[in-house]
């Protein structure tokens, strides 16, 4: 993340603040293409936390697998709502065009954030989505 945004942009995880979290990876072969997180803010909203993709592994479905794995688990735990933040800059642009072809609008600051012209915040109400068999 430092190498894409400024220091005080920045929202790593220290691993105090990975206790709580429920993390996945991807892999083919055993080799790691992608990780992503979920954890929970309060009943009924969680936040997507840490969605990579490996460079070799980009544009490969890697991380539109990972999300669709997390919304679901989400809608699982029977959240009604689940946010992000990810980077405004053009690195993070397809990240951002993924979350928005799954439903994701922009919103204000969440949780500990503060507003931060580098971060772009989104959410997704799950409630409102109707799942088809």
């Amino acid at each position: 993340m430092y190498a894409t945004s400024p220091p005080e942009s920045v929202h790593a995880l220290d691993p105090v603040s990975l206790a709580g979290l429920s993390f996945w990876t991807l892999r083919r072969d055993g080799v790691l293409l992608g990780c992503a997180a979920l954890k929970q803010l309060e009943p009924g909203h969680g936040e997507v936390k840490s969605m990579r993709t490996t460079t070799a592994a980009r544009r490969q479905g890697v991380a539109a697998a990972l999300l669709d794995h997390v919304l679901a688990e989400a809608r699982a735990r029977g959240w009604a709502r689940v946010s992000l933040e990810t980077g405004t800059q053009d690195f993070f642009a397809p990240a951002r065009s993924l979350y928005a072809s799954r439903g994701f609008v922009e919103c204000g600051p969440f949780g500990g954030y503060a507003l931060d012209p580098h971060c772009v915040f989104m959410t997704l109400e799950l409630q409102a989505q109707q799942v088809v068999s």
